[in-house]
Protein backbone atom coordinates (compact mmCIF):
# COMPACT_ATOMS: atom_id res chain seq x y z
CA UNK A 1 0.00 0.00 0.00
CA UNK A 2 1.07 3.47 -0.93
CA UNK A 3 1.69 6.00 1.70
CA UNK A 4 2.26 9.32 0.82
CA UNK A 5 4.24 10.26 -1.91
CA UNK A 6 7.72 12.07 -2.80
CA UNK A 7 7.86 15.11 -4.72
CA UNK A 8 8.94 13.77 -7.52
CA UNK A 9 5.44 11.23 -8.10
CA UNK A 10 2.97 14.44 -7.71
CA UNK A 11 1.59 15.80 -11.10
CA UNK A 12 -0.41 19.48 -10.75
CA UNK A 13 -3.81 18.40 -12.32
CA UNK A 14 -4.21 14.82 -10.80
CA UNK A 15 -6.83 13.60 -8.61
CA UNK A 16 -6.45 11.36 -5.81
CA UNK A 17 -10.06 9.60 -4.91
CA UNK A 18 -9.94 8.74 -1.48
CA UNK A 19 -11.19 5.66 -0.09
CA UNK A 20 -12.98 3.47 1.53
CA UNK A 21 -15.44 6.31 2.99
CA UNK A 22 -17.08 6.86 6.77
CA UNK A 23 -19.83 6.56 7.86
CA UNK A 24 -20.32 9.39 10.92
CA UNK A 25 -21.75 7.89 13.90
CA UNK A 26 -23.73 9.57 16.51
CA UNK A 27 -20.90 7.70 18.50
CA UNK A 28 -18.14 9.80 16.71
CA UNK A 29 -19.72 13.29 16.64
CA UNK A 30 -20.39 13.24 20.43
CA UNK A 31 -16.63 12.05 21.19
CA UNK A 32 -14.86 14.35 18.84
CA UNK A 33 -17.10 17.22 20.44
CA UNK A 34 -16.14 16.12 24.14
CA UNK A 35 -12.54 15.75 23.24
CA UNK A 36 -12.76 19.23 21.70
CA UNK A 37 -14.94 21.11 24.46
CA UNK A 38 -17.16 22.10 21.98
CA UNK A 39 -20.54 21.52 24.06
CA UNK A 40 -22.75 23.44 21.26
CA UNK A 41 -26.21 21.68 21.72
CA UNK A 42 -26.83 22.02 17.89
CA UNK A 43 -24.40 18.51 18.02
CA UNK A 44 -25.10 17.26 21.45
CA UNK A 45 -28.74 17.77 22.25
CA UNK A 46 -31.31 15.77 20.18
CA UNK A 47 -34.07 18.03 21.40
CA UNK A 48 -32.72 21.48 21.43
CA UNK A 49 -31.69 20.57 17.24
CA UNK A 50 -35.21 18.61 16.85
CA UNK A 51 -37.12 21.88 18.13
CA UNK A 52 -34.87 25.02 17.77
CA UNK A 53 -33.33 24.50 14.29
CA UNK A 54 -33.57 25.17 11.06
CA UNK A 55 -32.66 21.39 10.54
CA UNK A 56 -34.86 19.33 12.61
CA UNK A 57 -31.79 17.14 14.17
CA UNK A 58 -28.60 17.06 15.41
CA UNK A 59 -25.38 18.48 12.91
CA UNK A 60 -21.94 16.98 13.11
CA UNK A 61 -19.31 19.55 14.15
CA UNK A 62 -17.90 20.93 11.10
CA UNK A 63 -14.51 20.15 12.16
CA UNK A 64 -14.82 16.64 12.83
CA UNK A 65 -15.51 16.43 9.12
CA UNK A 66 -12.20 18.67 8.26
CA UNK A 67 -10.25 16.33 10.49
CA UNK A 68 -11.78 13.05 8.82
CA UNK A 69 -11.14 14.19 5.26
CA UNK A 70 -7.40 15.48 6.27
CA UNK A 71 -6.77 11.66 7.93
CA UNK A 72 -8.07 10.08 4.59
CA UNK A 73 -5.80 12.63 2.85
CA UNK A 74 -2.77 10.80 4.57
CA UNK A 75 -1.91 7.73 2.21
CA UNK A 76 -2.20 9.73 -0.83
CA UNK A 77 -0.91 13.01 0.23
CA UNK A 78 0.50 13.58 3.31
CA UNK A 79 1.93 10.27 4.57
CA UNK A 80 5.51 11.56 3.63
CA UNK A 81 5.27 14.86 4.50
CA UNK A 82 7.95 16.49 6.79
CA UNK A 83 5.18 19.23 7.49
CA UNK A 84 1.82 20.51 6.91
CA UNK A 85 2.39 24.43 6.45
CA UNK A 86 -0.37 26.23 6.19
CA UNK A 87 -4.24 25.82 5.88
CA UNK A 88 -4.77 28.08 3.68
CA UNK A 89 -8.60 28.09 3.39
CA UNK A 90 -11.51 26.16 5.16
CA UNK A 91 -15.22 26.13 4.05
CA UNK A 92 -18.20 24.23 5.04
CA UNK A 93 -20.46 24.12 2.19
CA UNK A 94 -22.93 22.13 3.24
CA UNK A 95 -24.28 20.22 6.43
CA UNK A 96 -23.33 16.68 7.92
CA UNK A 97 -25.65 14.61 9.66
CA UNK A 98 -25.24 11.08 12.11
CA UNK A 99 -25.78 8.16 9.46
CA UNK A 100 -24.04 9.79 6.44
CA UNK A 101 -21.06 8.80 4.95
CA UNK A 102 -18.22 11.24 3.96
CA UNK A 103 -15.59 10.90 0.71
CA UNK A 104 -13.00 12.58 0.29
CA UNK A 105 -10.76 13.68 -3.04
CA UNK A 106 -7.98 15.89 -3.44
CA UNK A 107 -6.72 17.50 -6.54
CA UNK A 108 -3.28 18.68 -6.90
CA UNK A 109 -2.82 22.32 -7.75
CA UNK A 110 0.30 23.02 -8.11
CA UNK A 111 3.67 22.53 -6.66
CA UNK A 112 7.33 24.07 -5.94
CA UNK A 113 10.92 23.02 -4.97
CA UNK A 114 11.89 24.15 -1.89
CA UNK A 115 14.06 27.78 -1.94
CA UNK A 116 16.13 26.61 0.94
CA UNK A 117 16.50 22.90 1.17
CA UNK A 118 17.16 20.77 -2.53
CA UNK A 119 15.60 17.68 -0.56
CA UNK A 120 11.87 18.99 -0.36
CA UNK A 121 9.43 20.53 -1.83
CA UNK A 122 5.98 22.29 -1.43
CA UNK A 123 2.51 20.68 -2.74
CA UNK A 124 -0.31 22.92 -2.72
CA UNK A 125 -3.55 20.71 -2.56
CA UNK A 126 -7.42 21.17 -2.62
CA UNK A 127 -9.79 18.83 -0.82
CA UNK A 128 -13.04 17.92 -1.30
CA UNK A 129 -15.67 16.16 1.08
CA UNK A 130 -18.82 15.06 0.10
CA UNK A 131 -22.03 13.16 1.21
CA UNK A 132 -22.91 9.54 -0.22
CA UNK A 133 -25.38 10.96 -2.33
CA UNK A 134 -22.84 13.70 -3.82
CA UNK A 135 -23.51 16.85 -1.90
CA UNK A 136 -20.28 18.42 -1.09
CA UNK A 137 -19.70 19.42 2.02
CA UNK A 138 -16.79 20.62 2.93
CA UNK A 139 -13.49 21.83 0.84
CA UNK A 140 -10.09 23.07 2.07
CA UNK A 141 -6.66 23.89 0.31
CA UNK A 142 -3.35 23.15 2.50
CA UNK A 143 0.30 23.11 1.46
CA UNK A 144 2.57 20.40 2.53
CA UNK A 145 6.30 20.04 2.51
CA UNK A 146 7.09 16.53 0.85
CA UNK A 147 10.94 14.90 0.55
CA UNK A 148 12.54 14.43 -2.57
CA UNK A 149 13.43 10.72 -3.34
CA UNK A 150 16.97 12.02 -2.76
CA UNK A 151 15.56 13.01 0.98
CA UNK A 152 14.29 9.43 1.24
CA UNK A 153 17.22 7.46 0.73
CA UNK A 154 19.65 9.61 2.42
CA UNK A 155 17.99 8.45 5.52
CA UNK A 156 17.16 4.60 5.44
CA UNK A 157 14.22 4.49 2.55
CA UNK A 158 10.66 4.28 2.75
CA UNK A 159 10.22 2.68 6.16
CA UNK A 160 13.39 4.05 8.10
CA UNK A 161 12.37 3.70 11.56
CA UNK A 162 10.31 -0.02 11.15
CA UNK A 163 11.98 -2.86 13.33
CA UNK A 164 13.40 -6.06 11.29
CA UNK A 165 11.99 -9.32 12.73
CA UNK A 166 14.34 -10.93 14.80
CA UNK A 167 14.29 -15.04 14.03
CA UNK A 168 13.43 -17.38 16.93
CA UNK A 169 15.53 -19.73 18.17
CA UNK A 170 14.20 -23.07 18.35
Amino acid sequence: MQFGRTYEEFTVGDVYKHWPGKTVTEYDDHLFCLLTMNHHPLHMDANYAENTTDFGKNVVVGNYIYSLLLGMSVPDVSGKAIANLEIESLRHVAPTFHGDTIYGETTVLDKTPSKSKSDRGIVYVETKGYKQDGTLVCVFRRKVMVPTETYIKERGGEQPGRPQLKEQEK
